[in-house]
């Protein structure tokens, strides 16, 4: 049987920090290159891992007026499969426009994120155009229960749960390291409010003894700025990239994520395969985390400030729970997460190439 072809719609440039874009070169680095063949696209020079791929087409997409040479890729592309659909005037075009009796494509799209839209995390046109794309995709696979519920509750469309995964790889402990004469608390993220980084602040003013690390930028930022100055104990790094994040979190004691709005978040699995107890909230039911037994799941502020005191003071828990989560992480391990999608893409192609005209 001839390879698959799949048209990744993703850009695939080295260093980008868009968390749907690492997702989706994480899966297309990992795809059986023997099976599966793939399409995808670039701006700048694209990842090693990519490049390196056998059986993969790299187009390079011009700085501006992408929308047609996109919805020709999309409409006139061999693929039996377009995979990780992203909300643009590209793809609402050619959902449009495309004949699904002359074409055999089957459109692939993923939620990433609770559908209960919240002005704060995406405004009133991004959320119309995600409905008009993604939404109306031929599959849709969310990437926790929680999502897959949301989707259903806010828009009565059922989906497939396939997590996101993790590098474990790449991110690993380093249990050998001397122990911080400080306890370290670590938060990566967007500084925006439903992230929660000021609470972060507020645990730094409320426990002196221990060291506050936030990385990340947003519009927040000069805000919280203003605010550190008059805390010795916290150090704001901004966006760093992702070696540099990684020794972040492997200089760490706690992973400290107050956001209430979130999918399933990348960040709680870095910082469990890190090694990391991670205190997060109750609110999106984050699967990687368990609460009791690799961190803690807290319902408030004062919650999610009082487990952070009982891990400033317990370092064996500390490192029971991080032994813990690096455990838990086996099963969202990136390979795991790829055959899953394999299994997926198989399943729908023979489908698709029976419905494909003579």
């Amino acid at each position: 049987m001839k390879p698959i072809h799949i048209l990744v719609d993703s850009l695939m440039d080295e260093g980008l920090t868009n968390a749907q874009m690492i997702n989706a070169r994480e899966i297309v680095s990992r795809l059986d290159p023997e099976r599966f063949s793939v399409t995808t696209f670039m701006h700048g020079p694209p990842d090693p891992q990519i490049m390196s791929r056998p059986n993969t087409r790299l187009i390079q997409l011009p700085d501006r007026l992408q929308t047609i040479p996109l919805v020709l890729y999309y409409l006139f592309g061999r693929q039996d499969i377009l995979f990780y659909l992203k909300a643009s005037p590209a793809s609402r075009w050619y959902l449009k426009l495309r004949s699904r009796p002359r074409n055999r494509c089957r459109v692939v799209g993923t939620i990433e994120s609770q559908t209960d839209w919240q002005d704060e995390t995406i405004g009133p046109q991004t959320r119309r155009l995600v409905e008009e794309t993604i939404l109306r995709c031929d599959y849709l696979f969310s990437n926790s229960g929680f999502v897959g519920r949301s989707l259903e509750k806010n828009y009565g469309l059922k989906s497939e749960v396939v997590p996101t995964g993790v590098d474990t790889e790449f991110f690993t402990p380093n249990w050998e390291r001397p122990a911080n004469a400080r306890p370290r608390v670590l938060f990566v993220g967007s500084l925006r409010i439903f992230k929660g980084p000021q609470l972060v602040l507020d645990a730094a003013q409320r426990y002196p003894e221990a060291d506050f690390v936030i990385v990340g930028d947003g519009v927040m930022a000069q805000q919280l700025r203003e605010r550190a100055k008059g805390l010795s104990n916290v150090v704001m790094k901004g966006t760093l990239g992702r070696d540099a994040i990684r020794e972040e979190y492997r200089a760490a004691d706690i992973f400290l994520f107050p956001s209430r709005w979130e999918g399933s978040p990348r960040v709680l699995m870095e910082a469990a395969a890190s090694g990391l107890p991670v205190i997060a909230r109750k609110d999106y039911e984050p699967e990687s985390v368990v609460d009791g037994r690799t961190g803690f799941l807290a319902a408030t502020d004062e919650e999610m400030i009082e487990r952070l005191a009982q891990l400033l003071a317990n370092p064996d828990l500390c490192r029971t729970f991080g032994q813990s989560g690096r455990s838990h992480m086996a099963r969202f391990s990136w390979d795991v997460i790829t055959r899953r999608w394999e299994d997926i893409f198989t399943q729908l192609v023979p489908a698709a190439r029976k419905d494909s005209p003579a």
